[in-house]
């Protein structure tokens, strides 16, 4: 397996973008391609073709949207960061609101910035997490701060607190319109299963009619269905 680590020598910094639209992502790769010590060498729509890519092409680092479809930013990242300690995750959202913010950290991203950023801003967030440091842009590093010195809690009925984490997969699944059998296949466990946590879900929260579900999955920034 290819290891991890600072780039040595000429090495460029290997990147992989995670972003729901295409013009993001093209907009991103030909910013960072134009700096000489990084290569974009994938691109995905989703998080779990995301997980993929981060498999195949052993990137360093994985800029990473919230909001996508199938799996959420902040579920990919947790998966990523289990399976590949080594990988640095930069998360690049529209989202500025604290609920995101630490729980994406929460998730183990390195960085945090939002969409309106200067690429300056990205570029040396990338260079900073590569050398092992947390880069927050100040906005963010703002919101963070606030929140410790209040005492910010995770609970307030958070899916990050209530659900598993798969439940929270089958709840995005689930409000993105799959039925049991799919997503069954999609997470590869029986229908039984899913009903399961289908109704599990349903206790927790007691919300017991899809559409409420739904819209508190995007409420959640589970998915990034519009409702």
């Amino acid at each position: 397996m290819q290891q991890r680590g600072l780039p040595l020598d000429n090495r460029k910094i290997k990147i992989v973008m995670a972003d729901d639209h295409q013009i993001v992502r093209q907009g991103v790769r030909s910013l960072l391609t134009a700096e000489s010590d990084m290569e974009v060498v994938g691109e995905a729509d989703n998080g779990r073709d995301t997980l993929r890519l981060v498999q195949q092409l052993s990137p360093l680092v994985v800029v990473m949207d919230i909001s996508m479809p199938d799996l959420n930013g902040i579920e990919a990242t947790r998966q990523i960061l289990a399976e590949s300690p080594g990988v640095k995750v930069v998360a690049l959202s529209m989202h500025s609101d604290s609920f995101f913010v630490l729980n994406m950290l929460k998730a183990g991203a390195s960085g945090y910035l939002l969409k309106d950023c200067a690429v300056e801003d990205l570029v040396k967030a990338i260079r900073t997490v590569v050398s092992n440091k947390t880069y927050l842009s100040p906005g963010i590093s703002d919101i963070v701060v606030k929140d410790l010195v209040n005492g910010y809690s995770m609970t307030k009925g958070s899916a990050f607190s209530i659900l598993t984490n798969r439940e929270r997969e089958v709840l995005q699944l689930m409000a993105e319109g799959r039925n049991t059998h799919s997503i069954a296949e999609r997470l590869c466990v029986s229908s039984k299963t899913v009903e399961t946590h289908r109704k599990q879900i349903m206790t927790k929260l007691d919300i017991h009619s899809v559409a409420e579900l739904t819209k508190y999955a995007v409420r959640q920034g589970l998915t990034s269905l519009e409702v």
